[in-house]
């Protein structure tokens, strides 16, 4: 085993025992109906003991420095435990938005405190139809008149992921230059936010209203559409990354299940029915932590093929995950489908995360287009 792999092995282990004491089932089930949608005395947990918000943040702001493949493995033990959490919104969606922007004062004032888990982020997208496509935006912004990158910012956005208690929101809004990434604060003037029910309860959604809200230009005014496709490309691989963490927590159950419950005096995992869907529910596995790890080594690489993978991933491991969230409830049958077994949590996140980014025909579409065809 390489140092590498000694370190990856060590940094599992560390965020599967943290996660396994604070989020389990039952903690998770309290949190789905809470508001907000997670437990701030466990993120600032994550914070201090283990750094997690910090992980591919730049030392240079405050961060550890870490990339793709480190926090690969830390969205699968997130994706494993159905952690209820701003994780994804913060560190994935905006922190790496306000990196792929390119404006390093914007960077210095958001990133430490996002670092230090003392700042929580969302990034606002996707409008009423659920696109992630920044042409088919209609929130506009115009100039303030107030000062360099004082803009005010008019629309609707929908299904953005933790957008009621994020500090921070990154908005994608049309100007007369194009698609154009805006920082907003929380608290401001004309900001209106309220929750979303979605199928996922355990991924918390708001639909935001701003009514010329005040907001400061990130990046370059028209830049909105090649920073998103940046962050849509490190977006997809952390959620194939999640994805194949709860297919193989799918699998796990599926493989308890059938070698403790007893029908006929055996085990159910002893029919030739049950052993097919196990194993197929293994080569989707295996297939989706392959595709997703190999595109978290793409990016770390700088390969010229990251978008392609990237691509291959989301495909993949939004199939096998809502694959293996279905077998798994017909493993284990009845009980499967009742509120009380979490097989249903499980398959509702895989639902969801397979139409977070646009769905099947997006992001096929998407595949196609990293290809050049």
């Amino acid at each position: 085993m390489t140092a590498i792999e000694s370190e990856l092995r060590e940094l599992r282990s560390s965020v599967r025992e943290f996660l396994e004491a604070k989020s389990p089932e039952e903690a998770v089930r309290k949190l789905m109906e809470s508001e907000p949608r997670f437990d701030p005395a466990v993120w600032a947990q994550a914070a201090d003991q283990l750094r997690l918000p910090g992980l591919v943040i730049p030392e240079e702001y405050g961060g550890d420095g870490f990339g793709p493949v480190e926090l690969g493995v830390v969205l699968e033990e997130m994706g494993r435990a159905l952690l209820c959490a701003p994780f994804f919104a913060t560190v994935v969606l905006a922190a790496q938005a306000l990196l792929a922007s390119g404006d390093n004062a914007a960077c210095a004032r958001h990133l430490p405190g996002i670092a230090s888990g003392r700042t929580t982020a969302a990034l606002a997208v996707a409008e009423d139809s659920g696109s992630w496509d920044p042409a088919l935006i209609s929130a506009r912004a115009v100039p303030d008149g107030g000062g360099a990158g004082a803009w005010r910012l008019s629309g609707r956005k929908a299904f953005v992921i933790d957008g009621t208690t994020a500090d921070l929101l990154l908005v994608v809004a049309r100007t007369v230059a194009g698609p154009s990434l805006f920082a907003v604060d929380r608290q401001a003037t004309g900001l209106e936010a309220e929750p979303m029910q979605t199928l996922d309860a355990t991924r918390a959604m708001a639909r935001l209203t701003f009514d010329a809200v005040p907001a400061t230009l990130v990046g370059s005014d028209g830049a909105g559409g090649r920073v998103m496709a940046k962050v849509l490309d490190i977006a997809t691989v952390g959620l194939a990354a999640e994805q194949a963490g709860g297919a193989r927590r799918c699998l796990e159950m599926s493989a308890d299940y059938a070698r403790t419950r007893y029908q006929f005096g055996r085990p159910i995992g002893s029919f030739q029915a049950v052993k097919h869907k196990c194993a197929d529910m293994l080569v989707q596995v295996e297939l989706a932590e392959a595709a997703s790890r190999e595109a978290a080594r793409s990016a770390a690489e700088g390969a010229p093929d990251f978008p392609v993978a990237a691509a291959v991933a989301h495909a993949c491991c939004s199939r096998a995950y809502v694959f293996a969230a279905m077998e798994n409830i017909q493993v284990h049958g009845g009980i499967g489908f009742t509120w009380e077994h979490p097989a249903h949590l499980y398959f509702r996140r895989a639902k969801s995360s397979q139409l977070l980014f646009g769905g099947p025909a997006v992001y096929h579409e998407r595949l196609l287009d990293r290809l050049g065809i």
